[in-house]
């Protein structure tokens, strides 16, 4: 380990996220959930139905592994899954009345910790759209970011 910690953008950042999921992933525990089976959770939760490609480009996990998640949430009764009406080849996931009765008490929390964390920022609403505005920049999206840095 260097004398001087890295202060690189991408130590920081990783530093950051590795500690954020691990303190989200000891608040889900207490409710029975996973960060993975979060993420699906939160993806669905607005009762609009989304197709796989769509859940597993939010919870940030590849088809194959998200397929057996969300088997599992559907054994669990979490979760259903409905063919798109529009596109008979597409399957779409919808959140299940125990899903949400689960995503709901588990939201409250993560909200909350979440408030917590960023009342301890100068302005939490900078960090987020500074984090935006970055993620914007790495998928070549620089209008985009500056746009979200503006508030235009």
């Amino acid at each position: 380990m260097p004398s001087q910690p890295s202060r690189d953008l991408a130590h920081i950042l990783s530093h950051a996220e590795r500690r954020l999921v691990q303190r989200l992933a000891n608040l889900l525990a207490e409710e029975g959930c996973s960060v993975e089976q979060w993420r699906v959770l939160s993806a669905v939760a607005d009762g609009q139905g989304h197709p796989m490609t769509e859940i597993a480009e939010y919870a940030l996990l590849p088809a194959p592994s998200l397929t057996k998640l969300v088997d599992r949430l559907v054994d669990n009764n979490l979760v259903y899954r409905r063919t798109d009406p529009n596109d008979r080849r597409r399957v779409l996931l919808y959140l299940a009345t125990r899903g949400r009765v689960l995503h709901q008490r588990a939201a409250h929390r993560v909200e909350e910790d979440q408030a917590h964390v960023l009342a301890a920022l100068l302005d939490s609403g900078e960090l987020a759209r500074t984090l935006g505005a970055l993620a914007d920049v790495l998928d070549g999206r620089p209008g985009l970011a500056a746009e979200r840095r503006t508030g235009h």
